[in-house]
């Protein structure tokens, strides 16, 4: 018997091997022959209104992970033009995070399925966190500066109002915090 046979076949029998998921937990466009990147994105690191980093270069496939820290932050999908409401009625939400101390048992992954820029805010309205600067992208185009993170802050300080959300967390996956001892 080969050798990661027999691997499987014993941990299989402890219990260690648990099946795919087959709900829409987790459920990625497709299966790659070699380990996808992984970009970590810390909401409220430090105790401030940011994403850390908030600009994000990512490759197709590439997913972006996002660590929420204390004290109730968010994640949802803008446009550049309409910043601090989610771009339409798929745009990724990921539910608020209530975290007291350290950081949440889970996390939240997007999958970058192209090299469209994707724009994204915190929804957290006591403290108006999008209008604060709490925005990030995923693929700027840095050729275009009156599209830019920058730019798009700007926008994000002049609006009036609430921070929109979805109905209902959508367009991710809520997963356990696979590096709890991160120490963000």
């Amino acid at each position: 018997m080969h050798s990661s046979t027999l691997f499987i076949t014993l941990a299989a029998a402890l219990g260690f091997v648990s099946a795919a998921p087959t709900d829409n937990i987790y459920n990625p466009t497709k299966t790659y022959s070699s380990p996808r990147t992984t970009h970590t994105v810390v909401a409220g690191r430090g105790g401030r209104l940011i994403f850390d980093p908030d600009n994000i270069v990512a490759e197709v496939g590439s997913i972006v992970e996002f660590h929420f820290t204390p004290r109730n932050h968010s994640v949802v999908e803008s446009s550049f033009s309409n910043p601090c409401q989610p771009k339409d009625a798929n745009s990724f939400f990921s539910g608020f995070f209530p975290v007291s101390e350290g950081q949440s048992a889970e996390v939240f992954q997007i999958e970058v399925k192209d090299t469209r820029p994707i724009w994204f805010y915190c929804a957290q309205n006591n403290g108006a966190h999008c209008q604060s600067g709490m925005t990030g992208v995923v693929n700027q185009n840095f050729d275009n500066q009156a599209f830019s993170l920058r730019a798009h802050k700007e926008l994000a300080a002049k609006v009036q109002g609430p921070s929109g959300v979805q109905a209902n967390i959508q367009g991710g996956w809520r997963i356990p915090n696979p590096n709890p001892l991160g120490g963000f």
